[in-house]
């Protein structure tokens, strides 16, 4: 007499510990629950994706306090750059940051080598008259020499990106600046209110 055919067992006892534990007997089962997870999956980052679209571009503020030759550079590069990447990117000026939108300033910006170490000059010596004005034009003749742009075409660059350009009001008025004085797409009489909120839904905020 044959021995019927053993059947599947719904568990079995596990020689290693002698607990039971369950066997699924049901392929077809679990490759549904799969594709039912899959799909629950990609459903949830089709969302996502919706979700970034929805909030537009990256966000980057930058708050520009400075205003000197070797300082306007950095927020300029880093603007064109991130707004090169796809970012929004604002520009909030205030102190002698607002002289870099300065038409007529910002092409006589300076450069102290006075408490500045990275400057081949001896303090003792860097504080002699004159000596600001060597600076500068051994830095704006490093600068032709290499080729690199200068304020004016930066601005424009930044500009022609959709880069936002902020003149702080108060440093307006404390400086006795007029709006005229500014280059042609920038916007002025903003207050530090709107420059907190551009920071507060910036992805990135930096103060240089």
């Amino acid at each position: 007499m044959c021995p019927e055919p053993t059947q599947p067992v719904a568990s079995e006892i596990d020689a290693a510990d002698g607990n039971e534990r369950s066997v699924d007997t049901g392929e077809s089962s679990t490759r549904g629950e799969l594709r039912t997870r899959v799909a629950e999956l990609e459903a949830r980052v089709a969302e996502l994706e919706a979700e970034l679209d929805d909030e537009g571009p990256p966000k980057l503020s930058i708050i520009a306090t400075k205003g000197t030759l070797d300082m306007a550079y950095p927020p300029l590069i880093l603007a064109s750059t991130a707004a090169a990447f796809g970012y929004d990117v604002t520009i909030f000026h205030t102190f002698w940051g607002l002289d870099i939108l300065h038409e007529e300033n910002s092409k006589t910006l300076g450069l102290s080598s006075v408490g500045n170490p990275t400057m081949p000059v001896p303090n003792a010596i860097a504080a002699l008259p004159g000596m600001d004005r060597m600076t500068t034009k051994m830095m704006k003749k490093r600068i032709e020499d290499n080729d690199t742009a200068t304020i004016d075409e930066l601005i424009e660059t930044a500009l022609e990106m959709n880069v936002e350009f902020q003149a702080c009001q108060m440093t307006m008025d404390l400086m006795g600046y007029d709006e005229a004085d500014f280059y042609d797409g920038v916007t002025v009489g903003v207050g530090a209110a709107t420059a907190v909120r551009d920071m507060a839904d910036a992805d990135v905020q930096l103060l240089v």
